[in-house]
């Protein structure tokens, strides 16, 4: 989001923390709880405020690690199982059936990640609605390794990004996991899992 110089000369003097153009003043959100100078942005400005810069988004709290898996709806999981293992050769699990989530999973293991084919499990499954729009499968979603879920949590929601629940779950992994929000994350489901 953009701010008028006219708006807030104050921000002109914060240096790393803002950059200036001829539109107008990008000031990083995390900025804005660190420097006493910028508690002068109103709220409503504040949430949508974010940077790509290192030296501001580096947590020394939590850390992402490397791809854990990524996820495709199936409408035929067998038939889908049978690809990777009759077709590819890779190492296939057996179907699991995981209630809680409205899912059976099988995880097709490769040598640097996991795929994780997903069929539903219940009329309530959020699968079942995936496949509705579309009929013949698709990517669902992407798993990304961290090394402190509750603090990623905090990061995330601090920083504008939406979860699906409020806390974590325990996974098909039985690991704690979190789903942040497509919309937040360039188009993408992403879910995010301890290790």
């Amino acid at each position: 989001m953009w701010i008028p110089k006219s708006a807030l000369p104050k921000l002109l003097s914060i240096g790393r923390f803002c950059t200036v153009n001829k539109a107008g003043i990008e000031v990083y959100s995390t900025a804005i709880s660190a420097r006493p100078e910028l508690r002068c942005i109103p709220q409503k400005f504040q949430i949508k405020f974010y940077t790509t810069d290192p030296k501001i988004t580096s947590s020394p709290v939590w850390k992402i690690g490397r791809l854990n898996h990524v996820a495709l709806a199936v409408p035929d999981i067998e038939q889908a199982a049978a690809l990777y293992r009759d077709v590819l050769g890779a190492k296939v699990s057996d179907v699991v059936a995981l209630p809680e989530h409205g899912v059976y999973t099988v995880f097709v293991e490769l040598d640097n990640t996991k795929i994780e084919l997903l069929l539903p499990y219940g009329d309530k499954s959020p699968i079942q609605s995936f496949l509705d729009k579309n009929k013949s499968g698709g990517l669902h979603h992407v798993c990304l390794e961290v090394n402190d879920i509750e603090a990623a949590i905090l990061d995330v929601k601090s920083k504008g990004i939406r979860t699906l629940t409020e806390t974590s779950r325990i996974g098909a992994h039985g690991k704690p996991v979190i789903f942040l929000h497509p919309k937040d994350c360039n188009g993408v489901l992403t879910e995010l899992e301890q290790v």
